[in-house]
């Protein structure tokens, strides 16, 4: 079960990574008076549930076929369609598109290879995936019309408590949010935030409401900002001060790399992992500095937005249509200032073995540069991850590989980081995640190649 949520979760990513170019295309369309440019970013906007259903069954289906994006764009339809008729204020939001996503994943790795009569033969196979999902979500369609409306209102009052809450569900949100990226569950609790809570001329979530000029919005966005671009740099400045001397020459260009992808782009992983389990409580004061930094925003009135994450393209592109934006600076120095004093006083205080405080023979692995084409470079991971009959299924999620094996425990962490690894978890008896940063998806795809072979 904790499987088929972690491939939700990162099936949600698909249809975000569209949500950028949105952003660049509406923000450059008002900056520069382009009307068919801001009308261009709206429409994906606009259309985001339909997105959604197609990015979720791609996710879910077991070789992100196209054919499983048309049923979940199929489904979404008439679930949307089906339950309007039966109550015509229902507003489902993304809901509808991430039900009919998970319908059609569902029903294409059930019957994608389904032969039929021959007199039928035309429609077996992956012809017959968008017409059982219709039928199915025809269904739910009738459910959801008499049954969603109650829920409707619960969800709109969970994200009214939460908003109205103002520290304390803040504070809740930030916290959980880090804490929940090791399970990579943290894209779900998202999506309600993001993408469902709060509603402002037909947009619905934080995200789409402050692109619609909702002045209210942001309260989910802005506190990432002084964390991603200030906060985990100074964190990663901090495990370099700590380094041993013969050590420092050999983390400083990992510990730039991930820190500046973590200043720029907001993508966070690549640094988080890099202290996740080498020292957890590290990352309970990254994951509670997080959640301080959504109250502190909050408290002094700013309001600010990203297309995909707090990071400084972000930051800069959407500056326009912030409040109070240029705050985020002092406010990210302050914290940076936190981040760095802290990680270095537990680092040295507890002896926390954070990356350059091991022993030259034990972390001898990063001296290792890996050259090799990706193909080269995907055969090893095959080979340390147990071999092509070790493998149940592979994904990937934007940073990370997420593998089913037979067997876990033939796996060596160790042999993993000296092909490059950040990070490695082992969430169940036949699970693991590897953490490789931006490559992980041509990885993961030269596996896959590896073993159509």
């Amino acid at each position: 079960m904790f499987t088929k949520v972690q491939k939700l979760g990162k099936s949600l990513m698909l249809p975000v990574a569209v949500l950028p170019i949105a952003a660049i295309l509406l923000r450059f369309g008002v900056l520069w008076n382009l009307p068919f440019m801001t009308s261009a970013g709206a429409a994906i906007f606009d259309n985001l549930a339909i997105l959604f259903g197609i990015g979720v069954a791609v996710g879910i289906a077991e070789d992100n076929a196209g054919a499983a994006g048309l049923a979940g764009a199929v489904g979404h339809f008439v679930i949307v369609s089906g339950a309007k008729a039966i109550n015509a204020d229902i507003n489902m939001g993304v809901l509808s598109g991430i039900v009919g996503g998970l319908v059609a994943g569902y029903m294409y790795n059930k019957y994608h290879k389904i032969a039929l009569p021959e007199w039928l033969g035309f429609f077996g196979g992956r012809r017959f995936v968008p017409i059982i999902t219709s039928l199915v979500c025809i269904i739910l369609a009738a459910i959801f019309g008499y049954v969603w409306p109650v829920i409707q209102v619960g969800i709109d009052a969970a994200g009214r408590w939460m908003i109205a809450s103002g520290s304390i569900g803040l504070f809740s949100y930030g916290t959980l949010n880090r804490l929940l990226i090791p399970t990579g569950l943290h894209h779900i609790i998202n999506s309600f935030a993001w993408f469902v809570f709060g509603e402002y001329h037909g947009a619905t979530g934080d995200l789409n409401r402050f692109f619609a000029g909702d002045p209210s919005a942001g309260l989910f966005m802005t506190g990432f900002f002084p964390v991603m671009m200030f906060g985990l740099p100074a964190a990663a400045l901090a495990m370099y001060t700590a380094a041993r001397k013969e050590n420092k020459k050999k983390v400083a260009g990992m510990l730039f790399s991930v820190a500046f992808t973590s200043f720029l782009t907001g993508v966070t992983e690549p640094l988080e992992f890099l202290f996740m389990f080498l020292a957890p409580v590290l990352y309970l004061i990254h994951a509670l500095l997080t959640g301080a930094s959504m109250v502190v925003v909050n408290l002094l009135g700013i309001k600010h937005g990203f297309g995909f994450s707090g990071g400084a393209i972000d930051y800069f592109l959407n500056m326009g249509i912030a409040t109070k934006g240029w705050l985020i600076i002092p406010v990210g120095i302050v914290f940076a200032t936190v981040y760095y004093l802290l990680f270095l006083f537990f680092i040295k205080k507890f002896n926390l073995q954070t990356p350059g405080r091991e022993a030259v023979e034990e972390y001898a692995y990063l001296n290792k540069v890996i050259e090799e084409e990706s193909v080269e470079l995907a055969e090893k991971y095959l080979e340390v991850l147990g071999g092509a009959e070790n493998m149940v299924s592979i994904d990937s999620c934007i940073t990370r590989l997420r593998l089913e094996v037979k067997n876990v425990d033939i796996i060596e962490e160790s042999k993993l980081k000296t092909l490059g690894a950040k990070g490695v978890i082992k969430p169940g008896k036949n699970s693991i995640q590897v953490v490789l940063g931006a490559k992980a998806e041509i990885i993961a795809q030269d596996l896959r190649k590896l073993l159509n072979k």
